[in-house]
Formats: structure tokens, sequence, C-alpha cells
């Protein structure tokens, strides 16, 4: 993979929402979603970006063709504010490093717009060895394991996070 670029999430990116809707795609997410639910996650990216709360992009490389979605988003970690991430590559896109590459553009992205918070957490499936390898590779620190409701259903993620003042 030569170059990738991060464009901001429009309303016209739906497409690739469905696009990774199936149950391979979301075999460590506790399942599809309905397109219902893909309507509103997709307004939501664009509204909380409007309103300063998430920077969502489209992962695109030199050809301007679209790989797949990463971004950030305000939580609270730990009892302080952060930011947490969340990626997805299409199919025939992975095993290229395309998430690693677009994790490290993202990293420098939070870093000029963090507005204040200090750390970039993400929550990858213990079952996930893919993305918890790109958290690895990207200088992110496994701080514990936690199980939360997510979709329905109990879903057991390795915390990592990163300092982003380092």
């Amino acid at each position: 993979m030569d170059a990738l670029i991060l464009r901001p999430w429009s309303a016209g990116d739906l497409e690739l929402l469905r696009l990774a809707n199936t149950p391979e795609m979301t075999a460590h997410l506790n399942g599809v979603e309905s397109e219902q639910q893909l309507l509103d996650r997709n307004a939501r990216y664009l509204r909380l970006w409007e309103a300063g709360e998430a920077r969502m992009f489209v992962i695109q490389d030199d050809d301007r063709r679209s790989l797949g979605s990463i971004g950030f988003w305000n939580v609270e970690w730990r009892d302080e504010p952060a930011l947490e991430a969340g990626w997805f590559v299409v199919p025939d896109a992975q095993g290229k490093g395309v998430a690693s590459l677009a994790l490290g553009l993202l990293i420098d992205d939070a870093r000029e717009h963090r507005g204040g918070r200090r750390f970039l957490t993400a929550f990858p499936s213990t079952q996930n060895a893919g993305s918890n390898g790109v958290c690895r590779r990207n200088g992110f620190e496994m701080v514990g394991t936690v199980t939360d409701t997510f979709r329905g259903a109990d879903l057991t993620m390795n915390e990592w996070v990163l300092d982003l003042a380092d």
C-alpha cells in the first residue's frame, strides 16, 4: 500500500456501511445491523462531526477507492474525558496494512483535534486478532479487558490506550 488518505465522512457514504454489514465483517461485533440502524449510524456520524464530538473518515487509496472507515469520538474513560477510535476495512483490502496505516493517520488527526483530551482508546474484541495487532503496531498499550453490552449481547474486549500527549 503506497498511500492512503482519510476523507471526511459524507452523507453519500452509507453504501460503505452496507458493504461492511455482513456476517463476516461483523463477527467480532455481535452481528449485523438492521437497515434502520445503518441509516441512524450514518446520520450520527454526520451529526457528531458537525457538533465537534467525532471525526469519522473514509479510508481511500491514491486512486480514491474506498477501503473502509476509521474515526474517533468523545467518551468518558476511567472517569476522564477521552477519545475512542474504531475502524473497519473491506475484505478485499484486508491483510495489506490498510488499518495500521489509517490508524497512524488518525492518531495524527486526534493529536491535532483532541480538544484537550489526553487519551485515545480502542476496544476490539478479544477474538479480533487483526484489530488487536493494529493497536499494538500503533503504540497503544493494552491495559485490561472489559465485558460490556454491544448490539444487544455481551462482548469481551481488550482495552487499549494511547497517550496523545507523548
